[in-house]
């Protein structure tokens, strides 16, 4: 399956491409669209686009200045450039930039489809490299892995009969100090265990050098050297919100104090399998870590009190599945916390991401099936940005879809954000904005609007809105005092070419015969 995103500020290019990409891929794409570079960036930050159409064009940022911002975030998407203009100076600083192709309009429709399908090989081949390198860490890890839980079980087992010091010389370790932390996670099936505890790898090795021992029971034992100057409370407090969001189970980490002898290992390991036990509710961490680390979210006198409530309020709109009032609790929590934190961007990025991590446990306690796509892209969206507009909305958005999949799983009906965007669809089909100006209606994402059209109604937005405003022609076409340039205009289809070309394409007659036809059954 290939996720195509679709950029173009005329939608009659955005549902040509669509048209085309359907007709000579079904069932091997899923397609998503947006009319404005802004809008495509917040698309691919999301994650999980393969290809991408691109007009150069644009209005505020321009298809050249996406494109240098997405292969930032993802250099391995193939982007494919669609232009009125066949300058060499634009053509050239795409390929610089890293486009995949650069095609001038009007294009061929056999061209797209070449151009889509050697985009796809090229998909095919960065996976299996991606794959391969995978293949090849794995093996050549085998050897060390065995040997960090060797060390991890003799520190929690065997501390008095064991020479740490052949183990500190094959880690190069040597005189410094440490301490340890014992991750406890659960709410997992058995035979997700290896991909948690690779997982678990993946994480602790991107933000430090650490020896980590296999799963016992539910819980891991991590061995942490600090290097100088190294805050333990930080790295523990970062570690910890990124297995939160790349893990589905629950996840708490007990850890010990800082010692400075290795043949104080054992009572290390026990101190920091002991402070699991201190971690009350969802906190997940203790409280206190490494001797001073402090609830991220504990504020002082009115400031805590307002705060506080903010967060039960969105918890609470979240579990009982009120979009609503979710949106609502989102702005106000972000203001107490923004407020708490005296502005300082760190706290408040802190506060949202952890708030947002319990926010996705709540909705998937009242909806098992419910998976956030959007989490895996939200690390780098919190690291990236800095503006507090982008953070309100993006957090709020995310708010607003947890609520509405626990709504989902409460009644059992459609999901309330995919029905309010029906009926405001069926009102407005003359002037009816892009897909990301109903998401920004609606109070969700572009990606996530998409995404849960397709899954409740089985199209696309775009073939969606296509139905509906042809369904409402053909009740219009029975009233012959009105001419079809009217009733095409009415739709919200201001070229009546294009408006009779999708008529026949889906009911396999004009506009005008379809009348004749009707008018002649009357008769």
């Amino acid at each position: 399956m290939y996720n195509i995103l679709l950029t173009d500020d005329e939608q009659i290019v955005i549902d040509s491409l669509t048209m085309i990409l359907n007709k000579n891929f079904e069932g091997q794409i899923s397609l998503f669209s947006a009319s404005s570079g802004a809008k495509a960036l917040e698309i691919a930050r999301s994650g999980g686009i393969d290809i991408i159409f691109m007009d150069i064009h644009m209005p505020g940022m321009n298809g050249l200045e996406t494109i240098s911002l997405i292969k930032q975030i993802n250099p391995n998407i193939a982007i494919i450039i669609l232009s009125a203009y066949d300058q060499f100076q634009y053509a050239q600083e795409a390929l610089n930039l890293g486009a995949f192709k650069y095609l001038t309009k009007p294009v061929n429709r056999n061209l797209i489809v070449q151009t889509a399908r050697d985009a796809m090989n090229l998909v095919d081949s960065e996976r299996g490299k991606l794959d391969d390198n995978i293949e090849l860490r794995q093996k050549l890890s085998v050897v060390s892995t065995m040997v960090e839980s060797d060390f991890i079980y003799s520190c929690a087992f065997n501390n008095n009969a064991t020479d740490f010091s052949e183990y500190l010389n094959y880690f190069g370790i040597q005189g410094l100090p440490y301490f340890f932390a014992c991750i406890e996670i659960t709410g997992f099936s058995n035979d997700k265990r290896y991909d948690v505890y690779v997982k678990v790898r993946d994480v602790l090795s991107s933000k430090c050098r650490c020896i980590t021992g296999s799963f016992m029971g539910d819980r891991i034992g991590v061995f942490f050297p600090l290097a100088q100057n190294e805050n333990p409370d930080e790295l523990i407090k970062e570690i910890y919100t990124m297995l939160a969001t790349k893990i589905s189970g629950k996840v708490k980490i007990g850890v010990s104090k800082i010692e400075q002898d290795i043949k104080n290992a054992q009572s290390a390991y026990n101190e920091a399998a002991a402070s699991l036990s201190k971690i009350a509710g969802d906190s997940g961490l203790p409280e206190t870590s490494g001797g001073e680390n402090k609830d991220s979210r504990a504020k002082s006198g009115a400031e805590e009190s307002l705060l506080e409530k903010a967060f039960v309020k969105l918890t609470t709109s979240v579990k009982v599945g009120n979009a609503l009032a979710a949106r609502q609790a989102a702005k106000d929590y972000f203001e107490a916390l923004k407020a708490a934190s005296q502005g300082q961007m760190d706290k408040i990025k802190g506060g949202l991401f952890e708030t947002l991590v319990k926010a996705r446990s709540a909705a998937s306690q009242a909806n098992p099936s419910f998976k956030d796509d959007s989490a895996a892209g939200e690390f780098s969206f919190f690291a990236q940005t800095n503006n507090f507009d982008e953070l309100e909305k993006y957090f709020s958005e995310r708010s607003v879809e947890c609520a509405s999949a626990a709504s989902l799983s409460k009644n059992g009906e459609e999901n309330p954000i995919v029905q309010k965007a029906r009926q405001y669809i069926d009102g407005h089909l003359k002037d009816l904005p892009s897909l990301e100006g109903l998401a920004d209606i609606m109070g969700v994402s572009p990606f996530y609007l998409s995404k849960l059209f397709k899954e409740q109604t089985g199209e696309t937005y775009i073939n969606y809105v296509t139905s509906a405003r042809l369904e409402k022609a053909k009740k219009l076409l029975a009233d012959d005092a009105l001419i079809i340039k009217e009733i095409s205009a009415g739709v919200g289809y201001n070229d009546q070419n294009y408006f009779s070309k999708l008529f026949r394409q889906k009911y396999g007659e004009t506009p005008s015969e379809y009348r004749q036809r009707m008018l002649g059954k009357e008769d």
